[in-house]
């Protein structure tokens, strides 16, 4: 019986080179485990107070840092938690979705998630926020790259970003229609797509120049079984458009995290051609680890996979300990490895078994 009371910390403090080493599949002392979000409760219990999640401050954390949630997570709270749990980086929503705005009834501009968009018409009413958007993607990394200096530490600080399909099968178009829409009117898709892209390219762009320690873009392009989209036509549509958002960090010699839930076997070999480091989040629903450790282990770092349903939403702690060791013994040789959980840190996890599962990391991470 696993007694579960505190998180034990990590040998070593949160060092960003640690997490960039194991990007690049060099040598480390222990494996950095790094999470895409903790949800609000899990935060609070860890610091003792409430501080949001850890893409925002407040509001609902698929939206991320939103006009309701107002701004991501304050600096000095989210260091003290990388502090606590061994985290090597901070990571924000640097503006996952497009900022396309619409007109409410009133006459106000707000974020486009009616799912309305069907013609050319209604997509050309709507209105991109892309400047002001990348100046405050801008402001909260300076702002967290100062504090990260005050305090004298060493983590580092990236922004997650660009969503160029899911924003429109998510908020812009709906699912169904989108999917109808690709067949369609493939001309108004592409230029929605272009639309996204030029934004995103121009914050990589921006994330760059203001000195980001790897870059985060994600889109979930597929479920269980494969891609949304037929991946001939995917390939068409989609991976040139990606690999620019990629190329201003590639060419900068900045690494590339990139996350899509699903079974994404038809372009892992386009993101590596692309210049991706490290693939998030292996999706346990479409994806055996053991497979791509052997299939890409070599030429990319692998994060993720720890199923937030069982062990870790439904199991105890001894389940939670047994899986990170499963997966340390096939993923940990090779130094390519980042332990992440498949999601997020969602609140329904028990906390006991959150602990667990850091502990765990900490305890068969050790090189």
């Amino acid at each position: 019986m696993i007694e579960i009371k505190n998180i034990i910390p990590a040998e070593g403090e949160p060092d960003i080179n640690r997490l960039l080493a194991a990007f690049k599949r060099k040598p480390v002392d222990r494996v950095p485990n790094f999470e895409i979000l903790i949800e609000d409760q899990h935060v609070e219990k860890i610091l003792g107070k409430y501080a949001g999640n850890t893409l925002s401050y407040g509001g609902d954390p698929a939206k991320g840092a939103n006009a309701e949630a107002g701004r991501p997570m304050y600096p000095d709270d989210f260091i003290d938690l990388c502090c606590i749990i061994g985290q090597d980086a901070l990571l924000f929503d640097g503006g996952l979705w497009t900022p396309f705005k619409a007109q409410d009834k009133n006459g106000n501009w707000v974020p486009a998630y009616s799912r309305s968009v069907r013609t050319r018409e209604e997509f050309e009413s709507l209105k991109l926020e892309s400047e002001e958007h990348i100046n405050s993607t801008v402001r909260y990394v300076r702002e967290y790259k100062e504090a990260i200096k005050r305090r004298g530490k060493k983590i580092g600080v990236s922004a997650l970003y660009g969503c160029i399909i899911q924003t429109l099968y998510e908020f812009v178009v709906g699912m169904n229609d989108f999917m109808m829409m690709v067949y369609e009117d493939r001309e108004l898709v592409e230029e929605m797509l272009e639309t996204s892209t030029v934004h995103f390219v121009n914050l990589t762009k921006a994330l760059v120049k203001e000195g980001v320690d790897f870059i985060f873009p994600a889109d979930d392009v597929a479920f269980k079984t494969g891609l949304f989209i037929p991946p001939k036509l995917f390939k068409e549509i989609w991976v040139p458009r990606m690999a620019r958002i990629f190329e201003p960090a590639v060419n900068a010699g900045i690494p590339v995290m990139f996350h899509s839930d699903g079974k994404v076997d038809d372009v892992v070999e386009d993101l590596i051609n692309m210049g991706l480091d490290c693939l998030n989040p292996l999706d346990p629903y479409g994806v055996d680890y053991r497979d791509y450790k052997k299939r890409y282990g070599s030429r990319l770092c692998l994060s993720g996979n720890i199923d937030v349903e069982f062990p870790l939403g439904n199991g105890n702690p001894e389940d939670v300990d047994a899986d990170v060791k499963a997966h340390m013994e096939v993923l940990k040789p090779g130094y390519g490895y980042v332990a992440t959980c498949s999601h997020s840190i969602v609140n329904y996890i028990p906390h006991e078994n959150y602990i667990a599962y850091i502990n765990a990391i900490h305890k068969y991470g050790k090189y």
